[in-house]
């Protein structure tokens, strides 16, 4: 007896399929031998709404960046990130609201010197109160030092110390936590945890001789006065702390200057530290006490999977107590595609694009950037700029050129002065989430 055909919910959209059964949808467009077959070619283009004119160049099983991260919205609705507008503040990405985190977008990093307006947020306790008088602010420094030394931010900016300035780059451990499979805990960042603000301050290093460090002072520890989210004023929100060299490096600062101007109140004010390349939950903000210590500091943040990453690589989504990882000093090498937005619809007939970024490396320069607009087929190099001083981040730029209107990924690349580059997946995975650069994607739609 011939079997009556079944008849039931038709098969949903490519962009639906891939939101709720991402499986089903890479079996159907790429098939068993995971080729782009010529329906499915068809069927992805209208999902994506153009022709994919670097189809065949497309590696296997590859999810189009228009439908793996959705652009922006700028109201926080359906198929964009939740923006949240702070006071004194561009739209930002909202990445947590207890405590406030709060991500910069690629497209508003494209000034030389990030103003504040454009800073992201990170927090891990509650904002303490603007003091009533920020020059009678104090900082101590104790511990391993032959004269425990307390000064206020009146002494800082009377001149008690030599003041610098200096583009410095910062940027949160945890920045591209989002890119990491499978997820991992925390925020999830993107790239846009990062900024390079100019800061006028005291190198530590001066604080540090005028208190007479001591052969024993190996390591510091860092307090501030944000309370801790439980309100217990015995717990601290984060107390973490660095090996001496890193202290006694010439670019960090005790920052009293964000560009020119007091430091905004949500940035640290009336006094920071500064710990340019290294992760940005060593830059305490509301400094109140820097201990020097014989051994590694224990304070909150220290230890464990916090803000360490494995030696050896562990198994995906595996639990660890991080016995045998270390702390993440150095930033890996990232950068940002600032004046093109992911999400970016352009005329039809553009056959030239001109793009530019920025990108660092931790305690190393930036050697090269490249770009691609074919799925790493090929790739062209960018002009990258000199830093302004150590720890600022380079200016990069150039242009590529787009055979036809359709569907494009801007894929970009950075290397160190090390020759170490972004990778194409995010590597080294850990709990926690840290350090994971690779390769970022813009889906761009010309016509």
């Amino acid at each position: 007896m011939k079997q009556k055909r079944q008849i039931g919910r038709p098969e949903r959209g490519l962009l639906e399929l891939y939101q709720d059964d991402p499986e089903r949808a890479d079996a159907l467009v790429w098939g068993r031998r995971g080729a782009l077959r010529g329906a499915a070619l068809a069927s992805m283009g209208a999902a994506l709404g153009a022709a994919i004119p670097f189809a065949g160049r497309m590696p296997e099983g590859l999810l189009p960046a228009a439908l793996a991260q959705p652009a922006p919205s700028g109201g926080g609705g359906q198929g964009g990130p939740q923006m949240i507008r702070l006071e004194g503040k561009e739209p930002l990405i909202l990445q947590g609201e207890r405590p406030l985190n709060a991500e910069t977008p690629e497209t508003l990093l494209d000034d030389e010197v990030t103003p504040a307006s454009k800073m992201f947020v990170r927090n891990n306790g509650q904002v303490p109160e603007a003091p009533r008088d920020p020059r009678a602010w104090k900082i101590r420094i104790d511990g391993e030092v032959n004269q425990p030394l307390e000064i206020t931010v009146g002494e800082l900016e009377g001149g008690r110390f030599p003041l610098v300035t200096r583009r410095l780059q910062l940027e949160c451990g945890g920045n591209g936590r989002s890119f990491f499979s499978p997820q991992t805990r925390g925020n999830q960042w993107g790239n846009g945890a990062v900024s390079c603000g100019e800061w006028t301050g005291v190198r530590l290093r001066d604080l540090l001789q005028a208190a007479g460090l001591k052969e024993s002072g190996k390591f510091t520890g860092h307090f501030g006065a944000d309370p801790h989210l439980s309100g217990d004023p015995n717990r601290q929100a984060i107390s973490r702390g660095m090996r001496i060299e890193k202290a006694l490096d010439e670019d960090t600062i005790i920052a009293i200057r964000l560009n020119g101007e007091p430091i905004p109140l949500i940035h640290g004010a009336p006094a920071r530290l500064v710990t340019p390349g290294w992760p940005g939950s060593l830059s305490q903000k509301w400094l109140t006490r820097i201990w020097i210590r014989d051994r590694p500091h224990d304070g909150q943040g220290m230890g464990g999977t916090s803000y360490r990453v494995p030696v050896q690589p562990i198994v995906p989504g595996s639990r660890n107590d991080g016995r045998d990882f270390v702390d993440l000093e150095s930033m890996p090498v990232r950068s940002v595609l600032t004046n093109i937005a992911h999400g970016t619809r352009l005329p039809a007939g553009t056959r030239n694009l001109d793009v530019r970024g920025f990108a660092w490396a931790g305690d190393k320069t930036v050697r090269a950037v490249h770009v691609s607009v074919d799925y790493g087929a090929t790739w062209h190099e960018m002009r990258v700029a000199d830093p302004a001083n150590r720890y600022a981040w380079q200016r990069w730029s150039g242009r590529v050129s787009l055979p036809t209107d359709g569907y494009y990924e801007i894929w970009y690349r950075a290397t160190d002065s090390d020759g170490r580059m972004q990778p194409h997946v995010a590597g080294n995975w850990n709990p926690q989430g840290y350090g994971a650069n690779p390769i970022s994607r813009a889906a761009v739609l010309v016509g």
